[in-house]
């Protein structure tokens, strides 16, 4: 990125593909908004979108010629907090998201509800990269713990913050640690107001003992537990397995993001082959970029904060045909909604 001299710094991370990549495969540039690090609970920023086009440089760089004209943006990028101040924003948007349909996939993640399955894929399973995706098996249970516990009022915020204290093992004084006593406290308040029996199930099936050993390999380093309190690789795996459809690789543009370090790349790469051990990981690599030197990065950033940013609820308006299914599925339904596949 620019630093006080102009410069640019060398990109960080990334998993760049270790050969020639054969058979179908499919490039798409991708960009998140809403990203807060470990601060999981911030009210201003309570979804994190995970945003990838299929678009080739000519065409992203036609369309965001195309929203240019006629307001006057950045040089380099538009931003949608730019471009939703707009007073034509509404018609702009409606054509943007127009323009890329079948070309373009959202996914958003609830930070609440992503703390939620963080609570019954880290701290009731053995930990996996496959957590908090579609490859972690049903996520009734976390559902359920989500909507009852936001039911049961302020012991809920509580719970969260008790979680996000446990899990968040960097900088901390480690001499009088009491963390995992108080997320049990907040477990017990929170349980006396939830009256689901799936949800109760989830919060009776925690162990201290268990808690408290996996707090303890994260402070040991353990590579192998994915970084707890990070919503973006889930996030990124979803929109892996969208574009891939179980028929080809995608490499992945993306901006940098300093969350996406090779190791962590690594980890998620075999976990998404997991389904397939034989075949080859639908992730065939990920490239960071400058955004400002690849206009589909900059299409995949605006979308991404146009999703974020929109009024209303996101299913009911013209985003609708670029998103995923919920993420939260019904924890009474009887199996949870397929995607459609991308063409």
């Amino acid at each position: 990125m620019a630093g006080s001299t102009g410069a640019r710094l060398p990109l960080q991370g990334g998993l760049p593909p270790g050969e020639a990549l054969t058979g179908a495969v499919r490039e798409i540039a991708c960009d998140e908004s809403g990203f807060s690090g470990t601060n999981l609970l911030d009210p201003a920023t309570p979804v994190i979108v995970h945003a990838g086009v299929d678009l080739s440089r000519d065409e992203a760089a036609a369309l965001i010629s195309t929203l240019r004209s006629g307001f006057r943006f950045s040089p380099d990028e538009v931003k949608s907090r730019q471009f939703l101040r707009r007073r034509e924003a509404a018609e702009a948007v409606r054509w943007f998201l127009s323009a890329l349909r079948g070309r373009a996939h959202v996914h958003l993640v609830d930070k609440e509800f992503f703390l939620a399955t963080r609570v019954v894929d880290l701290l009731l399973a053995e930990p996996s990269y496959a957590a908090g995706t579609r490859l972690s098996g049903d996520r009734r249970p976390a559902a359920a713990l989500h909507q009852a516990g936001r039911a049961a009022g302020p012991g809920w915020a509580a719970f969260l913050a008790a979680v996000v204290e446990m899990l968040r093992t960097k900088r901390r004084d480690r001499a009088d640690d009491r963390s995992v006593e108080r997320f049990f406290a907040a477990r017990d308040a929170l349980r006396r107001h939830v009256g689901d029996a799936q949800a109760g199930a989830v919060l009776d099936a925690l162990d201290p003992a268990r808690v408290a050993a996996v707090q303890a390999r994260l402070y040991a380093g353990d590579r192998t537990i994915p970084p707890p309190l990070e919503p973006l690789l889930p996030a990124l795996a979803e929109t892996v397995l969208h574009w891939s459809a179980g028929r080809r690789r995608v490499l992945v543009i993306h901006d940098e993001q300093s969350a996406l370090t090779e190791d962590r790349l690594r980890r998620l790469q075999a976990a998404l082959a997991a389904g397939d051990p034989a075949g080859p990981s639908p992730l065939a690599g990920l490239v960071m970029t400058d955004s400002r030197d690849d206009p589909r990065v900059q299409a995949a950033d605006l979308l991404a904060g146009v999703a974020r940013r929109m009024s209303g609820t996101p299913g009911d308006g013209p985003l609708r045909p670029l998103l995923s299914p919920p993420s939260e599925p019904d924890p009474n339904a009887t199996g949870v909604t397929a995607e459609q596949e991308p063409t």
